[in-house]
């Protein structure tokens, strides 16, 4: 059947919430996007209202699921079998062609393929990402000096600035975005620092728990106090502060690209679950969709 396009909301979560929340692991940005555009309204990520759109089984069951929070790339949940050529008619003909694309690395070539059908043009990886889920947690030994606390608006400055600075070294982020994803951390204590004598070191995000699941965001040491075990330590203490509260499952993304990182979560008891990718698309003539921005990370809500 064909897709459908919205930009409810409520008439989305409606007709495809269950989908989301029947695995609530492998969907857990969308679960969480969604979770913060319910709190915080249409214009939490940027300053364009979303789209929404789901695909229902010839027996009447959703079981495809997308939306799109401009500047962010289009987010494709799932994406059922031979479904992507209705999917971008559907885009297309409500004026939203994608300029990227964010979904499971094993979707990548049947989309790219009704994309060059659709518009004679091509798409290139821009990054490609692995989830995790925890197992056990295995703390860093011997664990570095200081403690971990959760971050409040005192901080709220400087954790802008740290924002922008990840941003800068793994996604390209827009310092607006940066202020927007640290007022949101802060308005559900998201954000916890590591600090030595009094000192912050080190942050990492937490996303909403939805459905069962937390998400670890944005891990970020300084250059100057790097190699020091300080990202493995606020990595463990902010997967435990999720567990403490509640959390069945905590989930991470890494970037592909760093191998420290993909190594240090192994580490520490994340175990990987699946891949997924961001594409940029061009068509024949050069140019490219007319939606879609610069970033979509794992970590933007």
């Amino acid at each position: 059947m064909a897709w459908q396009l919205t930009d409810s909301l409520d008439a989305f979560l409606t007709a495809a919430g269950d989908h989301l929340r029947s695995d609530p692991v492998r969907h857990t940005v969308p679960l969480t996007v969604l979770e913060t555009l319910r709190q915080r309204g249409p214009l939490a990520f940027g300053d364009s209202p979303p789209i929404f759109g789901w695909h229902r089984s010839a027996a009447g069951a959703t079981d495809g699921a997308f939306f799109q929070t401009p500047p962010f790339p289009l987010l494709l949940a799932s994406l059922p079998a031979e479904s992507a050529t209705s999917l971008l008619n559907a885009l297309t003909a409500d004026g939203n062609s994608p300029a990227a694309v964010n979904l499971g690395a094993e979707h990548a070539a049947d989309f790219l393929a009704a994309w060059a059908r659709a518009t004679s043009g091509s798409g290139s990886a821009r990054m490609r990402m692995r989830l995790y889920r925890l197992g056990v947690l295995r703390p860093p030994d011997p664990a570095p000096p200081g403690v971990a606390r959760m971050a409040g608006l005192g901080d709220r400055d400087l954790l802008v600035n740290w924002h922008v600075a990840f941003g800068r070294e793994s996604s390209g982020a827009a310092p607006e975005e940066a202020v927007r994803l640290v007022d949101d951390r802060l308005s559900h204590d998201g954000l916890m620092l590591w600090e030595v004598d009094g000192e912050p070191i080190a942050m990492a995000g937490l996303t909403r728990q939805v459905a069962g699941v937390a998400r670890v965001g944005e891990v970020y040491t300084p250059p100057a106090h790097r190699r020091r075990g300080y990202g493995g330590a606020i990595t463990t203490a902010v997967s435990q502060a999720a567990l403490d509260a509640g959390a069945a499952e905590v989930v991470l993304y890494t970037d592909l690209a760093n191998a420290t990182s993909n190594a240090l979560y192994q580490q520490l008891g994340y175990l990987p679950v699946g891949d997924r990718v961001v594409l940029d698309l061009s068509a024949r003539d050069g140019g490219s969709g007319v939606t879609g921005g610069t970033r979509h990370s794992s970590e933007r809500s």
